[in-house]
């Protein structure tokens, strides 16, 4: 007599293990389809992950996962032949909660055959939401490191020639004030050497420029309210905008203060404005604005929200090309025609924010426009 532990398991005890075994997986939808796509089966993982219960799915056509665009596209049905034709469907996108979310998913079909004959699809489904945005942003922290390092890189070597720059401009312009006592009252040689002076002089400005891009320019900063600074040379700014420039503010009242040097500030969005002015040629809006905001730093890895005052100076004008974003920071750089720029405009914002410990960004689009933002610590925050 054979014991029962013995036993061979039937095919009735066998499905109904299968059953309870496909039932109690919860981490993957895991369900039948018939030949033309309709559900014939479905797990409580697919409850759990997609939101239906067995009675609300099956009959239904498993297109009703698939987002608007890309049933469209026909993606269902390509799935489908896919599988059919190559012996498994693998892919990954987004699909939809019963409630209407979105949640990016990894799947696989396999077709069921019963000899030459296609009865069906065994569909799988994870949710892999939590993994895609992780790597996501990984990606993003990867990038703003390798961009980060590019920048300091470039800082280190800008510190170095402005300095050897400066030490020259230093010896030429002290030569030209001596050459101004000895002059005699030469109206030909002072002219010259008033020329001269001026170039020097915009030779001093361009190493200011490029010192406060490599975070070398000293900095004096005080407590400053961003809307009291913006106010008292708000009418400097409306004039930088021209007559073809409608210029607007958006101010949020009761800000924080930040630690700031008031000159710098004035000069970074003395910049900006002029950026902006140049790339409407034909006219059109500046707006500066100011908010408190949560967000992470983006040169930091893993970073948590945190209060940031945000000043922006947006334009409704030409915009930038995506490949050129990046790159309008780096001294020299410019989307402007040659003799319209020297490319250290915003290179100087970008030093700034950072030497004031903050940091810029910028977003644009073409044919839309751009914004700049300097996003600044609170006293205390």
């Amino acid at each position: 007599m054979t014991s029962s532990i013995d036993t061979p398991l039937g095919l009735g005890d066998e499905a109904r293990q299968l059953s309870l075994l496909i039932q109690s997986v919860t981490d993957y939808a895991i369900y039948m389809l018939d030949a033309e796509g309709h559900v014939r089966s479905w797990n409580s993982g697919g409850e759990r992950i997609k939101g239906y219960s067995p009675q609300e799915v099956i009959g239904l056509h498993f297109s009703r996962f698939y987002l608007p665009e890309d049933v469209e596209a026909g993606l269902p049905a390509k799935g489908l032949a896919a599988a059919r034709q190559h012996g498994k469907y693998e892919a990954e996108g987004w699909r939809l909660r019963k409630d209407g979310r979105r949640f990016r998913a990894s799947i696989v079909i396999d077709p069921i055959w019963q000899g030459d004959e296609l009865i069906g699809f065994a569909k799988i489904t994870r949710d892999i939401t939590q993994s895609y945005e992780a790597g996501l942003r990984l990606q993003e922290a990867q990038h703003a490191l390798v961009q980060s390092q590019k920048i300091e890189a470039v800082g280190k070597l800008t510190f170095g020639l402005a300095h050897d720059f400066n030490n020259l401009l230093t010896v030429i312009i002290n030569s030209l004030e001596l050459l101004a006592r000895r002059s005699g009252g030469d109206a030909r040689i002072t002219q010259l050497v008033d020329t001269a002076m001026q170039a020097a002089d915009h030779g001093a400005l361009l190493t200011r420029q490029l010192l406060s891009f490599a975070r070398g320019q000293r900095l004096i900063a005080d407590r400053n309210n961003v809307n009291d600074l913006l106010m008292r040379s708000m009418e400097l700014y409306r004039r930088t905008c021209g007559p073809n420039v409608t210029f607007k503010t958006q101010l949020q009242p009761d800000l924080p203060l930040v630690e700031v040097d008031a000159a710098q500030f004035e000069a970074c969005l003395m910049n900006l404005v002029a950026n902006s002015r140049d790339a409407m040629p034909c006219g059109g809006q500046v707006t500066i604005a100011t908010r408190l905001i949560q967000r992470a730093r983006p040169d930091v890895a893993d970073a948590t929200l945190q209060p940031f005052v945000c000043v922006e100076v947006a334009d409704n004008g030409s915009g930038i090309a995506p490949e050129l974003v990046e790159r309008v920071m780096e001294p020299f750089f410019t989307t402007k025609e040659v003799g319209k720029g020297s490319g250290l405009g915003l290179s100087q914002v970008f030093g700034f924010a950072a030497q004031s410990g903050g940091f810029a960004t910028i977003g644009s689009v073409v044919g839309q426009g751009t914004v700049v933002r300097i996003c600044l610590s609170p006293v205390g925050g």
